[in-house]
């Protein structure tokens, strides 16, 4: 009896785990599109009157270069990346729009775009 109770609270013990780190690494996906919204909307935007072609540590340096990384260490524009910049609108390196997205696990695509989209 003991035995079968120690495993049962084994196997609740790691599904509930394997619950908190999914959550936890959706919970930094968030934070990492949030981050780089929030430095091309308050910092980018008002110092260019537009949003760039494409997004890294160099063009929004307000950002935590670890934040340009999704989980799995890929930095975003890279072709595997869980997180996606993509541009709209643009001529030559200004662009009107944007829309910058990642993956999540537990829930559908995390996805904030410029406010006049």
């Amino acid at each position: 009896i003991v035995a079968g109770l120690f495993i049962i609270a084994s196997v609740i013990f790691f599904v509930q785990k394997n619950h908190v780190e999914v959550a936890a690494r959706d919970e930094a996906r968030k934070t990492s599109i949030n981050a780089m919204y929030y430095s091309l909307e308050e910092v980018y935007f008002k110092e260019h009157g537009s949003y760039p072609r494409t997004v890294s540590e160099e063009v929004l340096p307000s950002v935590d270069p670890d934040l340009f990384k999704d989980p799995n260490g890929k930095k975003i524009g890279e072709s595997d990346s869980e997180f996606r910049y993509e541009p709209l609108n643009c001529t030559a390196e200004a662009c009107k729009g944007y829309s910058l997205r990642t993956t999540l696990e537990n829930e559908d695509d995390f996805v904030k775009t410029n406010p006049t989209e």
